[in-house]
């Protein structure tokens, strides 16, 4: 079976706990060398932090009169049971089952489910961290201490992107609480200590070292998760991981199993991400983020040495919001921005957690390599939530009619854009260039993926028009030398992205 991954919640705590021994293992005789172990610390920090580290309790009431199952977002603590209530309520092949007599999916079953994930106190006057979707769903949410007490919890504040909420409760007394650590100068191999809350089972600890830093898992657009091998489990999820120094250094978030249960791949987000994110939540009780205003992509080998960008680095600007804080600033489709606010810009997705991280309204200097060359920009960073407002309105008059011309090169076959065509390819009026009308099966543009119905706006960062200026750009590209040829293409949606397709 193939590994997938899943959200860290414990809704077993409701159906019961499957308890498993492990069959029994012969192991050979070690005849030489010491049985590894973990650091004697260990003990010392679990026992310094543990009544910080709380259950999350949440209950949502659900009214599933209509038969449908329910949407919910990824991870949701009440996801399982939804899942196995739907199952038994259809029964096998969509036949009745156990809970719909007679298949009738009108009966009215309102039922309140519960289901426990963890989190952990930052402030003794009652302030507590989880997950995200550790209380996305619900409609109340009870935080239970160490000591088996239970607090009733508001939240303050939540952030989607970055999967983290913020409680607060009320103490009849100060709370023990801990503190961040500095998650950059976490080393791999170095140990930590996972506690959290799996099965329901209380207050549990796991130790393991870290495995990698900045991990991706395509989770969100800032994903720069620490990976450990420290035990998971469901139940985890808003969790602290410590260093030996019973600092926090991540929130358990995620981990990759086939099965739910650890297998050793743990993700938890970095606490250099939680604090900023927190400390808005806090404060503002959302997050504001930076915006700047372009869309990205990653600088390959081939665009890299196209545009003389060397070494292959940063950020390619595939396109431009029209009323965004880039535009006025002089950035471009095809800039190569390897520098922001005094920060390097090493891949493409470094960019969007600088951007983010960087104050709104701030004056920032932006490096971008435009035709070889590094040109220094001033930017007045604008808000991530205006950027939707920004794209209102962002439209440009018609390509005027052109004669319906056809053109072939490298492997695809070009036509000028005709209001007839861009209807039959249902393109938006904003949209200018070239239009792809088939694409040979054999060349690089198929292993591309261009398709008909793109449209190709640029060649080589200058603006083309019709087929045949097309054309004769790519003869020049070839009696010029060069390896490959740059294309903006465009969606037919209007989205932007850089395609090289080798002349050779």
């Amino acid at each position: 079976m193939g590994a997938s991954f899943f959200r860290l919640t414990n809704s077993a705590c409701r159906t019961g706990l499957a308890v498993f021994t492990a069959a029994a293992v012969v192991w050979p005789a070690l005849t030489t060398g010491a049985v590894a172990r973990g650091p004697d610390g260990i003990a010392d920090v679990a026992e310094q932090v543990i009544d910080a580290v709380v259950n999350v309790s949440t209950k949502q009431s659900v009214d599933l009169r209509n038969g449908a199952m329910p949407q919910l977002p990824p991870g949701s603590p009440f996801e399982e049971f939804f899942e196995e209530f739907f199952k038994n309520r259809r029964g096998q092949n969509g036949q009745p089952g156990q809970n719909a007599p007679n298949g009738d999916s009108k009966s009215p079953i309102p039922r309140r489910v519960n289901s426990l994930g963890s989190g952990f106190i930052i402030d003794a006057a009652g302030l507590v961290v989880t997950n995200n979707h550790v209380i996305a769903d619900a409609d109340e949410v009870n935080v239970i201490l160490n000591d088996g007490s239970t607090l009733k919890a508001e939240v303050v504040g939540r952030d989607q992107k970055t999967d983290l909420a913020l409680l607060r409760v009320k103490p009849t007394k100060p709370l023990k609480a801990v503190k961040f650590g500095d998650s950059d100068k976490l080393r791999l191999g170095e140990w930590v200590i996972a506690i959290g809350n799996p099965f329901s089972l209380g207050g549990s600890v796991t130790a393991g070292i870290v495995s990698a830093r900045n991990r991706d898992i395509q989770s969100g657009p800032y994903d720069n998760y620490i990976q450990t091998d420290a035990a998971i489990n469901r139940g985890n999820s808003g969790g602290p991981l410590f260093n030996l120094n019973g600092e926090v250094i991540g929130v358990n978030t995620a981990i990759i199993s086939p099965s739910g249960g650890s297998i050793g791949i743990g993700f938890a987000v970095p606490s250099k991400t939680v604090v900023p994110v927190i400390d808005q939540l806090r404060e503002f009780k959302e997050v504001r983020r930076g915006w700047l205003g372009v869309r990205i992509q990653q600088v390959s080998d081939e665009i890299a040495e196209s545009l003389s960008v060397k070494p292959a680095r940063g950020a390619l600007v595939a396109g431009i919001d029209e009323k965004g804080p880039a535009k006025p600033a002089g950035i471009e489709p095809g800039d190569v921005i390897v520098r922001f606010d005094g920060k390097d810009v090493k891949e493409m997705r470094d960019l969007p957690k600088i951007v983010a991280d960087t104050p709104v309204g701030k004056d920032v200097e932006v490096v971008v390599v435009r035709k070889g060359k590094e040109e220094k920009m001033s930017v007045k960073l604008g808000r991530l939530e205006d950027e939707k407002q920004a794209a209102l309105n962002n439209k440009q008059d018609a390509t005027p009619d052109a004669k319906p011309v056809v053109k072939k090169a490298l492997g695809l076959d070009l036509a000028n854009l005709t209001d007839e065509l861009r209807k039959k390819h249902n393109i938006k009026d904003k949209v200018k260039g070239v239009l792809i009308t088939g694409v040979d099966a054999n060349s690089p543009a198929a292993e591309k993926r261009l398709a008909p119905g793109m449209v190709i706006a640029e060649v080589q960062q200058q603006p083309v028009t019709n087929a045949a200026e097309l054309q004769q750009r790519i003869e020049k590209l070839k009696k010029d030398g060069k390896k490959a040829a740059v294309l903006l293409v465009v969606t037919p949606d209007g989205d932007p992205s850089f395609v090289a397709l080798s002349l050779q």
